[in-house]
Formats: C-alpha cells, sequence, structure tokens
C-alpha cells in the first residue's frame, strides 16, 4: 500500500470518527467515501467508528458495475449511490452519508428544507431537496439521490437521512453540519410559527459573496 493511499485511507477513518463525536452519525449508521484514482476508498459494513482502521477501508473501483471490493470487509451497503455520485460528478471526491436527528426528522416528514437561512446558498441553490424514498442500498434509491443532488451538494433521503458531497472530506464534512444546522433551524422555526424565507434573489447574492469569502 502506498503512503498516498496509506493516508487516504486515514482521511476516512477520521471522517467517521468526527460524524460520531458530533452526533450526526451513531453506532454504525451513516458512511463516507473519498476518491483515490479510479477507485473509491469507502467504510466497511457495520464497523463502530471505534472500531475503525485504515486496512479495514474497502476499495472499490468505480467502473465497475458488480461492486466488486477489495478488503477484509464487505463495502457500505450504500456504496451504489457512492459510486454514482462520485461517476457523474467529476467536481466532488468525497461523499458524507448521515442519519442525523433534525435532518432526518424532516425527511421522515419528506420536508425539503427552504432558504429559511442564507448559509443554504453554500448548497447551490435556494432549496435542498428530499429524495424519493426506496429502500436502502438499492439502484433506485441512488437515482433517487442522484436526482435530488442534481445542481446542489447537499440532499435529504427520505425517511433515511442526508448527504453532502464536495472537492474534499474536509469541506463534505462541514456541508453535514451545516446541512444539520439548517434542518434544525427549519424545524425549530416551525414549532415558532410560519418562517419567512429568503427570495432566491437573496440566496444569489449569498452565494456570489461565498464566492469571495476569506478572498484578499
Amino acid at each position: 500500500m502506498s503512503g498516498d493511499e496509506r493516508a487516504a485511507r486515514e482521511t476516512v477513518v477520521a471522517a467517521m470518527r468526527e460524524l460520531s463525536a458530533s452526533g450526526l452519525n451513531r453506532g454504525t449508521s451513516g458512511n463516507v467515501s473519498l476518491r483515490f484514482g479510479t477507485a473509491m476508498l469507502i467504510t466497511p459494513s457495520a464497523v463502530p467508528p471505534g472500531e475503525l482502521t485504515p486496512d479495514l477501508v474497502a476499495k472499490m473501483r468505480l467502473d465497475d458495475a458488480e461492486g466488486a471490493w477489495e478488503g477484509p470487509r464487505p463495502p457500505s451497503t450504500e456504496w451504489r449511490f457512492h459510486r454514482d455520485i462520485l461517476r457523474t460528478r467529476g467536481e466532488a471526491n468525497a461523499v458524507v452519508h448521515t442519519h442525523s436527528p433534525y435532518a432526518t426528522v424532516l425527511a421522515i416528514g419528506r420536508r425539503e428544507i427552504p432558504a429559511v437561512h442564507y448559509m443554504i446558498a453554500g448548497f447551490g441553490g435556494p432549496v435542498i431537496r428530499c429524495a424519493d424514498y426506496a429502500t436502502f442500498g438499492t439502484e433506485e434509491l441512488s437515482r433517487h439521490a442522484l436526482a435530488a443532488l442534481d445542481g446542489r451538494n447537499g440532499c435529504l433521503l427520505a425517511n433515511h437521512g442526508s448527504i453532502t458531497l464536495a472537492p474534499t472530506m474536509a469541506r463534505a464534512l462541514w456541508l453535514a453540519v451545516e446541512l444539520e444546522t439548517l434542518a434544525f433551524q427549519y424545524h425549530q422555526s416551525l414549532l415558532v410559527g410560519d418562517p419567512v424565507i429568503l427570495s432566491d434573489e437573496a440566496i444569489a447574492d449569498a452565494a456570489a459573496k461565498f464566492a469571495i469569502y476569506g478572498r484578499r
């Protein structure tokens, strides 16, 4: 195993532990993947984050249709949408899937997240869509996820959880936190009363400012 691959596997392990420590995932729920050349490195099925090691991370070719894998443990049952996202979204190198509490509550209600806060601009548009329901691990779920992610880098999965994607694992994790925060804010605003939704123009303006945020 090359040093680069070892480092990439360590990134996958660290990401799963961060999701567990933050409460975005619990137990063995959720999974992450990272592009590595023509393959992806993905968390194995049913391994708690505290027991996950770089050697247990599964490796799968992105051009393989059958789901062949390398490693001592099989890949996450959600490998299909990870593979399909990395195949179709060339700008994405990392995919994060969580069962975070408030995002999942909204997904159970089949609610998309509207522009209740300008931070939604970080997801590529004025709404975070909710993908239609399908059984976990299926091609149907992958198709629904890809449709909900069209033009976006995050979505909800009906009665399931959420997905975020980004050029780096750090960014995908950041988006997962932001998505859960938006879900919490929307949920709480519904309890208070009718939330005021920002206009598409306001979100476009925020997106333009994000594009130069931090630059000198």
